[in-house]
């Protein structure tokens, strides 16, 4: 389970809304305060770290009832005009597709691609946390950059808190391949995806041995030599996951993801994939959506919010951009946290 070769940077800069930045504009945002694109602008414009002011309506339709007051301009129109306009007045960060890099591939791998993104962030961040753990406890060294990260074993309980959020969404990922994409694959090509589901199982003991060690070291002394061994142990797992899913999402990106694309799927049978694949994936798109977005760059989120604005219902969308946007507005980022 992983991939994406080439590693994603994110700045704080890049990700990072907050209430006011000096010298920017105050904006104001009229809109339906259940429509589903009307969130995703306000998202957008967290990203883009402006002063933002929304004023529900009681209109639900999208269309001329979102305005948007930036200064002197007054804008409104589509979800693409408003968010073409905000991206040419705040460029940074970027939330549109850079010019010609736009490809036209089935929804579900769309998604995939993205889900591997976002995972690959996680297991990054996960092993540098374990690293800071390692170097700082086992020698005595309280964590001073973040006061609130408590005792030594409050910082492990939230440390295993997050790699259980990574976890959920990695079998949760497996399970909506094994029951949607590589079913079609196979009909075209028996046992195409056997290696596939081998690594799937392989990685299975590995994720558990982590959550096992990771139970065991918040029990332990600190810095005791069964403290150490139980931190070496845990990041020797750690990064055989991390090779483990790089490699296998660059092989599903490279060999079997393309095969969708070459297959002929109605519009109707592609949105019917995408539906499944985030019935499958409830976890990731009910209590963990701002993790699974937090593992991705702004321009690439976007994309992210289209797919799910595209395939659940109205109600549902609403709901889950509701708490993201909530969690954006009370934090100074959407960056990793050891919160739950």
């Amino acid at each position: 389970m992983g991939n994406c070769t080439a590693k994603q940077k994110k700045s704080s800069a890049e990700i990072a809304p907050s209430d006011v930045v000096k010298g920017s504009p105050s904006i104001r945002l009229y809109g339906s305060s259940s429509c589903p694109r009307t969130f995703c602008i306000r998202i957008a414009l967290l990203y883009k770290t402006v002063s933002l002011q929304f004023i529900p309506s009681e209109n639900p339709n999208f269309v001329p009832d979102t305005v948007l007051q930036c200064g002197s301009d007054t804008v409104s129109g589509s979800y693409q005009t408003l968010l073409q306009y905000i991206e040419s007045r705040f460029p940074n960060p970027p939330l549109l597709p850079r010019v010609g890099s736009v490809r036209r591939e089935p929804a579900i791998v769309a998604a995939a691609r993205l889900q591997h993104k976002s995972m690959t962030w996680h297991l990054d961040r996960m092993m540098r946390g374990a690293a800071e753990l390692a170097l700082k406890q086992t020698r005595g060294v309280r964590i001073a950059v973040d006061p609130s990260m408590g005792s030594p074993r409050m910082e492990v309980r939230k440390f295993g808190r997050s790699y259980s959020q990574l976890l959920e969404v990695l079998l949760e990922h497996a399970q909506m391949e094994e029951r949607i994409i590589f079913p079609i694959l196979e009909k075209a090509d028996r046992g195409l995806c056997k290696a596939a589901n081998e690594e799937h199982a392989r990685d299975l003991p590995i994720m558990n041995g982590i959550k096992e060690a990771i139970k065991s070291i918040g029990v332990l002394e600190t810095g005791s030599p069964a403290y150490q061994e139980a931190m070496l142990n845990l990041s020797t797992r750690l990064t055989t996951l991390q090779e483990h899913c790089r490699e296998h999402f660059e092989e599903e990106e490279k060999g079997l993801l393309p095969l969708l694309e070459g297959t002929e799927i109605s519009k109707e049978r592609e949105e019917g994939m995408l539906v499944q694949c985030f019935e499958v994936m409830e976890g990731s798109h009910s209590h963990l959506f701002h993790f699974l977005m937090a593992g991705l760059l702004p321009r690439d989120a976007m994309l992210y919010l289209d797919l799910v604005c595209t395939c659940m219902s109205r109600q549902r969308v609403a709901s889950i951009l509701q708490v993201l946007t909530t969690r954006m507005e009370g934090k100074e980022s959407l960056i990793w946290d050891w919160d739950p």
